[in-house]
């Protein structure tokens, strides 16, 4: 059995060790504190000073921090030394520092949470048995690069949702097909960066047959903004009313009145199609109120078959007498009971 002696030694030891990785805990979280302060000091500077102007913006959107730094550029990007302004010559200086060098300035010694399991570089020298950083080269290089340094990254840019626009076709339109020109205008950004207005014709090719809710989709065609890939144009078939043709489908219905006399003896109807041409239909059928007359192949197109057409479909409106005479009712009554 283990004296008590050795049992305090055992607790004042677990006692330490828990004091110990404590420290080394606080002591991580108040450097990574550090780093993400000289981030944000990094961030405001570039918004600052160069994001708001647009001389310093296009040398950073071209040659990023170098640039800003006023050194020249690798070979095949062309050379740049600063940049010119009111006829004198200013170097813009950008320099984040060092995450390692913060570290050894405020605790006075070199960082030792640098790259375990050898993630990243070594610096190299006395004492630079450790890598740059624990997290890799450099925690905040996915946040810089702007001109495409190496170890850059960013978040991907999402997209504006779609914007979508009603296209009223008329029967006609869209039984023979047609082509429409929209002008739009949207804001865009020129080379500098400044915003501007720039305006487009579109066409559109109305294909016979279409129908409404049909969607003609121009990608890209929105407004332009920092960060956002620009939202898609969407055009939406609208069908207008037509003054004759009611449309079902690929069939197009038309009504027409004839009188009782005609509905029980015969009629012959005279229609004008949507492109033009004058059709004659017989009806030698007793028209009763639910009755269609079917001529095939005289509707609208079908898209996906453009040899092939839907049917033509002719209801009637029977109009009945309002009143009849004694004679007429005995003679239409023996008519009929005859029949």
């Amino acid at each position: 059995m283990l004296s008590s002696y050795t049992l305090v030694l055992c607790y004042a030891f677990e006692f330490v060790r828990f004091v110990v990785e404590l420290g080394m805990c606080m002591y991580i979280l108040v450097f990574e504190l550090k780093l993400l302060n000289v981030y944000l000091e990094s961030t405001m500077y570039v918004y600052r000073n160069v994001l708001s102007d647009p001389q310093k913006r296009a040398v950073y959107d071209q040659y990023g921090e170098e640039g800003l730094k006023g050194q020249v550029p690798p070979p095949g990007a062309g050379g740049f030394s600063g940049m010119s302004t009111d006829g004198g010559s200013t170097t813009f200086r950008f320099n984040p520092r060092n995450a390692d060098d913060i570290f050894s300035e405020f605790f006075g010694f070199q960082s030792p949470f640098g790259g375990m399991g050898d993630m990243g570089g070594s610096r190299g020298g006395p004492g630079g048995h450790f890598p740059r950083s624990m997290f890799g080269e450099d925690i905040f290089s996915q946040f810089r690069g702007a001109g495409g340094g190496e170890g850059s990254a960013s978040m991907p840019p999402r997209k504006a949702a779609a914007i979508e626009r009603a296209l009223p076709c008329s029967l006609e339109d869209l039984y023979k097909g047609t082509t429409k020109k929209m002008k739009i205008s949207r804001d865009a950004t020129d080379a500098t960066g400044r915003p501007t207005t720039v305006e487009e014709i579109l066409t559109i090719e109305i294909k016979p047959g279409w129908k409404k809710g049909t969607k003609i989709t121009f990608p890209e065609k929105g407004n332009e903004q920092r960060g956002v890939i620009p939202s898609d144009l969407v055009f939406i078939v609208d069908e207008k009313p037509h003054a004759v043709f009611k449309r079902d489908g690929n069939d197009l219905v038309i009504t027409q009145k004839v009188s009782l006399a005609e509905a029980l003896t015969g009629y012959t109807t005279q229609i004008t199609t949507l492109d033009g041409r004058s059709l004659t239909i017989p009806i030698t059928s007793v028209i009763s109120p639910t009755y269609e007359e079917v001529v095939k192949g005289e509707g609208m197109p079908i898209p996906k078959e453009p040899s092939k057409k839907g049917n033509l479909r002719v209801k009637f409106n029977i109009k009945f007498p309002t009143r009849l005479t004694s004679e007429q009712k005995t003679g239409m009554k023996r008519l009929l009971t005859s029949s």
